[in-house]
This record gives structure tokens, sequence and C-alpha cells, in this order.
């Protein structure tokens, strides 16, 4: 059986990590669509998901009268950072360049094409694992530095935008 692993943030300073085992122990039932009610160590607490952006994994959770802001990132987003990526970069991005080194298996776009965000650009094999990259802004491909086959270092430029 696969665990499933979290990593909460709260407020940008408290940091939790959970798990199937942990999540399970919690003492919690719904009240309602959004909200919940919990006892830990004999204390009470009220809580409601007030805002939730599910692009960022990102929340605004009212406990007991008080709003925390929560960010949630699961085994996935974990590793992406582990691997030298970040999420949710700037969109005034104007290259793409290599999270890690690998190999490019596939180029899905040429110079001079027109993109939108999340348009699939290349394909990076790293890690016995395929990487898709896609672009993180709308734009037009102003040149691609790969090509199938390559082996490319971390930080290596592979696609400009104009």
């Amino acid at each position: 059986m696969t665990t499933n692993n979290f990593k909460v943030k709260v407020d940008d300073t408290f940091e939790f990590d959970f798990n199937d085992t942990t999540l399970s122990e919690i003492d919690a039932v719904a009240t309602g669509k959004n909200s919940y009610h919990a006892l830990d160590k004999s204390k009470s607490f009220h809580s409601e998901i007030i805002d939730q952006n599910f692009t960022d994994k990102e929340y605004t959770v009212r406990v007991n009268n008080t709003d925390f802001k929560v960010h949630i990132d699961n085994a996935l987003d974990i590793a992406i950072k582990a691997m030298g990526f970040t999420i949710g970069a700037t969109k005034n991005v104007n290259s793409i360049k290599a999270p890690m080194p690998g190999l490019i298996l596939d180029v899905q776009v040429q110079v001079g094409d027109t993109v939108t965000q999340d348009t699939p650009l290349l394909i990076l094999e790293a890690m016995k694992m395929e990487n898709l990259l896609s672009s993180p802004r709308d734009g037009v491909i102003k040149s691609i530095t790969a090509a199938v086959g390559d082996a490319v270092d971390k930080g290596q430029l592979l696609i400009e935008f104009e």
C-alpha cells in the first residue's frame, strides 16, 4: 500500500508533515459542506474553509474565528521541489532552462509557434522519469536550443520566448 505524504505550511510560518496514518488519527467530523469540528487533547476546534485556490493549493481556513493561510504540497510537489523545480514561478519568464540534468526525448514546438500557458513544449527524461515541460505563459517561441537525443545539464537554456 502506498502512503500519501503531505507538507502543510500555515501563514508561511509553521510547517507540518502528514501522511495517511496521521490523517486517519484526526478526530474530526464534517458539520457542513466546508466546515468541520475536531477534537485534539480534549480541546474543541471549529473550522471552515473560507477560500480555496486549487491551482496553487492554497486555502484560507477559519479555526475558532481566526483565519489562517494554508498551503498544501503532496508527495509529487515535494519531489519536484527537491529536484530544483519551482511551482507557480513568475509568468514573466522569457526562457525555459533544464530543471535537472537529463535527455531530451521529444520537442513538441517549433520556432515561431504561438503557445498558450500550459502548452506542452518538450519531454525531458531524468531519473528514469519522463517530465513534460509546459509553457509557463502565453507567447511565441523565439529559439529552441535543444534537440531530440541531446543530453542537457541543469540550468541549460532549452527554449526562449519573444
